[in-house]
């Protein structure tokens, strides 16, 4: 398992609908390829268009985290490793990924998604290790904001891209 001091962020992307009970297993198959317990998560991250997902918003609370959402924009200028078609629905090459890594950290698990065995999967997900809170940290460019949009409450519209 990993020290203490590692935190990981798990970046989730998933279809309309997509159940808790599919994004949870795939999370946890990822963190357990990761070496990582569940209570080493910090928070679930995706674009703000699937942020209020029932399936994404049951699993981060089974896990304790915070939802953080990114506008697509701000995803879709983050390299990423393993871009997808997503752009066409979401206006992002890169859902898990890139939301993983929007507020840096290392890639320890690439894009995977659930399904298999004929079956298609409706979550995609992706895990950072962000870096040690007590190291020093580069400060952003400049015009390159990195603290996530809030989530507003339910009832409240989430604000567009």
């Amino acid at each position: 398992m990993t020290g203490r001091t590692d935190r990981f962020v798990v970046g989730v992307g998933a279809r309309r609908g997509a159940p808790a009970g599919e994004v949870l297993g795939l999370v946890r198959d990822a963190l357990r390829e990761a070496g990582a317990a569940a209570d080493s998560v910090v928070a679930f991250a995706t674009v703000a268009a699937k942020a209020r997902e029932p399936g994404v918003a049951a699993a981060a609370a089974a896990l304790g985290v915070p939802v953080r959402a990114y506008p697509a924009a701000e995803l879709a200028r983050v390299p990423v490793p393993n871009p997808s078609a997503a752009a066409v629905v979401v206006g992002t090459g890169s859902v898990a990924e890139a939301a993983a890594l929007a507020e840096g950290g290392e890639l320890v698990v690439a894009k995977r998604k659930s399904g298999g065995q004929g079956r298609p999967g409706a979550v995609t997900c992706a895990i950072v290790r962000r870096a040690d809170p007590s190291a020093p940290q580069a400060a952003p460019a400049p015009g390159e904001p990195r603290a996530p949009a809030p989530v507003p409450p339910p009832g409240e519209p989430v604000a567009p891209e």
